[in-house]
């Protein structure tokens, strides 16, 4: 995994979507890993405020391999990053735009993806290192205020709504006209409890919404 290249890797991605785990136990890692797998989802996310988050980040990776890239989001604190990355986390994922999280993440070789919400944050993520940019809360940042953003940011970062996101292909496409290159899917893939066809059927509905919007 080139980590410092993160907008080729990304590209490479068929299905460009993050499933958010909030929730997720070490108990259930396994089997959500193989379900997500089977939809295309490549891109797993842990937050850490998750139960035992750690111990399912360690379990997801040893479950799915290379096929696909493990992370945590809810990641605050440079300690957290550390803490992460000898899970086996490869992406560290944050609410919020740190810089020293951000270094950490990249002292490490592994993805930054920052939230961000004004020109400003986006950046200051940047020229700290940040992999790509989280557009977060998207229930604040409307597909217009995007596209107004991505005038002026650098063509080829990653930016990626990440709140409310629904497997609506429309919503989709409407992010995506903006210049959304990617989304993080979180309650409406995956709730703690979930049972596993329920979290199958929520994955395929992501995978058939992005597909309409590519075809």
């Amino acid at each position: 995994m080139d980590s410092f290249n993160f907008a080729s890797l990304w590209q490479k991605t068929p299905l460009p979507m993050i499933a958010i785990l909030r929730g997720l136990t070490p108990e259930d890692a396994p089997e959500i890993g193989d379900v997500l797998l089977e939809a295309g989802f490549t891109w797993l996310e842990v937050p850490l405020n998750s139960p035992r988050a750690l111990d399912s980040i360690t379990l997801l990776r040893e479950r799915v391999g290379e096929r696909a890239i493990v992370g945590a989001g809810t990641v605050l604190t440079t300690e957290q990053v550390d803490s992460v990355v000898d899970a086996g986390g490869q992406v560290i994922i944050s609410p919020n735009m740190n810089t020293a999280v951000i270094s950490r993440s990249r002292d490490h070789g592994v993805i930054s993806l920052p939230g961000v919400t004004t020109p400003s944050e986006a950046f200051m993520a940047l020229d700290a290192g940040a992999s790509g940019l989280k557009f977060y809360p998207a229930e604040m940042i409307s597909p217009e205020i995007l596209r107004a953003m991505c005038v002026v940011l650098p063509p080829h970062v990653v930016c990626m709504p990440v709140g409310g996101i629904s497997a609506k292909a429309q919503q989709l496409q409407n992010w995506c006209k903006a210049g959304a290159k990617g989304f993080g899917c979180g309650g409406g893939l995956y709730r703690a409890g979930a049972d596993y066809e329920q979290v199958r059927s929520n994955a395929q509905a992501y995978a058939q919404a992005w597909q309409q919007v590519n075809t």
